[in-house]
């Protein structure tokens, strides 16, 4: 399997670095975890067919995270597309996907597709499966507006992939990504404590617990940016491509 960051940004797009979202492929999967204000013209320029995509992962309703979704399914609805596309995230998301589609393009939201859409809410430590994907939603911590905030644990073809979203540091965080193959971290600051962020140096505490096997650190400040070359951690890039 392998997955490549489509955008690894914060919400300010620190480092020039597009909005989150992630593309997940496997001999028998292809997903996106999250799908920020940016991400349909960075998938164009890494030439992701989209229409391969099955399946969209939203971790929280914040627009780095969410707001690409009006796009990527006008797009979708103007090229034709035929294959159905199941979008799942945290409760809610059946009433916030046609709120931002009609912000962002009035009456987008009452177009019916030529393809099969179906959007569902998940619920928190409750497993659901998409196909050969299982997804395990963990409630995590990040304000009070743009939730419920949720990491995934995702289980697909003998590998387990774990995002923690954008949060501060929670317990769930242990169970969600433990023995992980692949541990995508936000690390927004190095040291500094950020309310609903989480800092690097929080998150080494919490690492010998967690026990992934592979971690890669995303979603980082200009803080961050500016120590990357010295981290001992693989650090997330546009583009970037990790096999697991």
């Amino acid at each position: 399997m392998q997955l490549r960051f489509v955008g690894c940004g914060d919400a300010f797009g620190s480092g020039g670095r597009a909005n989150t979202c992630f593309h997940v492929t496997g001999n028998s999967v292809n997903f996106l975890i999250d799908c920020g204000a940016s991400s349909l013209p960075a998938l164009k320029r890494l030439e992701i067919v989209r229409d391969e995509i099955d399946l969209i992962l939203i971790t929280h309703f914040h627009g780095d995270h969410f707001a690409g979704l009006p796009f990527f399914l006008l797009d979708a609805q103007f090229s034709r597309r035929s294959r159905p596309l199941v979008i799942a995230g945290p409760q809610g998301i059946e009433t916030r996907l046609p709120q931002v589609m009609e912000a962002l393009f009035e009456h987008s939201s009452k177009t019916r597709q030529r393809f099969d859409l179906s959007v569902v809410p998940l619920v928190p430590e409750q497993s659901r499966s998409f196909g050969a994907v299982t997804v395990t939603p963990y409630p995590v911590v990040h304000g009070d507006s743009g939730g419920p905030f949720l990491a995934y644990r995702i289980e697909a073809e003998g590998r387990v992939i774990t995002y923690s979203a954008d949060t501060e540091w929670t317990e769930t965080l242990i169970p969600a990504a433990q023995n992980a193959d692949l541990f995508i971290a936000e690390a927004y600051t190095y040291d500094k404590v950020v309310k609903n962020h989480l800092s690097l140096k929080t998150l080494e505490a919490h690492l010998p617990e967690i026990g992934a096997r592979r971690l890669v650190l995303t979603h980082m400040s200009d803080d961050m940016l500016a120590r990357a070359d010295e981290l001992p951690y693989t650090t997330a890039s546009d583009g970037m491509v990790v096999v697991f």
